[in-house]
């Protein structure tokens, strides 16, 4: 059974760094790219960042771009993102994912609140 359980939120101000990560068990967690994304209320989801089997290759949304870094480390089952330069508009929930078998798969999430 495929578990993604995400961590880090929290409360930061405007300009500061998180990072967030995602522990994955259940499948084989090198085998598959993972991704990252996000949902404000009353908004569809975002797709934030993606990362490939390897972490050979990355992908960001424009809103992610030059701010935000998806990382894995395939010893731990373990997918990053590391956020700087956070901004209020970042506030919202974080999600793992992975697409396995036409199937995606998620986690709980973390709320990530950008306030002074």
């Amino acid at each position: 059974q495929v578990q993604l359980v995400e961590s880090g939120g929290g409360l930061v101000q405007p300009g500061e760094s998180l990072r967030l990560p995602c522990a994955a068990s259940g499948f084989t967690f090198s085998s598959y790219s993972m991704n990252w994304y996000r949902q404000a209320p009353g908004k569809e989801r975002e797709l934030v960042a993606t990362v490939t089997s390897t972490g050979g290759s990355t992908n960001y949304a424009d809103s992610a771009k030059g701010r935000f870094t998806i990382s894995r480390d395939n010893a731990k089952n373990t997918v990053y993102l590391q956020m700087n330069s956070l901004k209020p508009e970042d506030t919202t929930v974080y999600y793992c994912n992975v697409r396995r078998n036409y199937i995606n798969c998620w986690g709980k999430g973390t709320l990530v609140t950008v306030s002074s």
